[in-house]
């Protein structure tokens, strides 16, 4: 397990790194386009980056499970921008050869909301997105974002809302009774199980457990629903192998079910 949670980070700190001219016959397999979106009344900006899938093409959600590639903005050339704070919509999960994936297919709108290092100023939205795609083979791929958001506007963008429309539920929207956490040591790293009751989500239940430490390798949680509880269990290890601490507030788990997704922020002791 050690030797694969290197390997993981090896291979991010790949992907990070790749250029954008090393692409060759893979430009066609990802079209960007940027949604200028809305101000909103505490100033901010809405807007959203679309990412558009040749057919037969998948990328990954933030936590991609053991066989994505998590996707990473830098956001170190932008202008005027303070922060990002992104929105992800529910993705899907994908099982191929015995491997399990979380992504989008065909198209995916991320919106973000902008917040400006100086209000009232035009934001230029430079940034390098790195992400993997895959489908009969799986590749890092880097696209570079340029543009200005300089067209103050008050008009909500419909595939920006439809893509918030289809963000997980809050833990309160899917009436969430309680989250806990229980932490244990293992030989490498850590234990965490979480328990989440609620109510059935529909299908075949997947949960996802982040850590919220970076650096910090997950495994694919092992999960089942026992009455009115999903109980969810993944090892976790620092990719250096070194120490770590686990702060329950930080910890994030998402239950995807085949009718909905719930978003639970933070766990208690259990």
């Amino acid at each position: 397990m050690k030797k694969r949670a290197l390997s993981l980070a090896v291979a991010l700190a790949a992907v990070t790194a790749l250029p954008i001219y090393a692409q060759g016959q893979f430009d066609h397999v990802v079209r960007t386009e940027v949604l200028q979106g809305w101000d909103l009344p505490n100033g901010q900006r809405l807007a959203a980056v679309r990412l558009v899938l040749a057919p037969g093409w998948k990328t990954y959600w933030r936590a991609p499970g053991d066989a994505g590639i998590p996707p990473h903005f830098d956001w170190s050339r932008a202008r005027n921008i303070g922060a990002v704070s992104l929105s992800w919509p529910t993705p899907e999960v994908h099982v191929q050869n015995g491997m399990r994936s979380i992504g989008y297919t065909d198209q995916v709108v991320i919106p973000m909301h902008i917040t400006p290092a100086r209000a009232g100023k035009p934001m230029r939205l430079r940034t390098t997105l790195s992400m993997g795609v895959c489908s009969d083979v799986c590749i890092p791929h880097s696209v570079k974002i340029d543009e200005m958001l300089d067209s103050p506007d008050l008009t909500p963008t419909p595939a920006i809302v439809a893509a918030l429309a289809d963000m997980p539920y809050s833990a309160s929207e899917a009436e969430v009774q309680s989250a806990t956490c229980r932490l244990s040591p293992t030989e490498h790293g850590m234990q965490i199980e979480a328990r989440v009751a609620l109510p059935h989500t529909g299908g075949t239940e997947v949960a996802v457990i982040e850590p919220g430490v970076p650096g910090v390798w997950v495994s694919e949680a092992r999960t089942a629903r026992s009455g009115n509880t999903v109980v969810a269990v993944s090892e976790m290890m620092h990719a250096d192998g070194g120490a770590f601490a686990v702060d329950r507030s930080d910890v994030r788990i998402t239950i995807l079910g085949a009718d909905y997704a719930v978003d639970v922020q933070g766990c208690t002791g259990g």
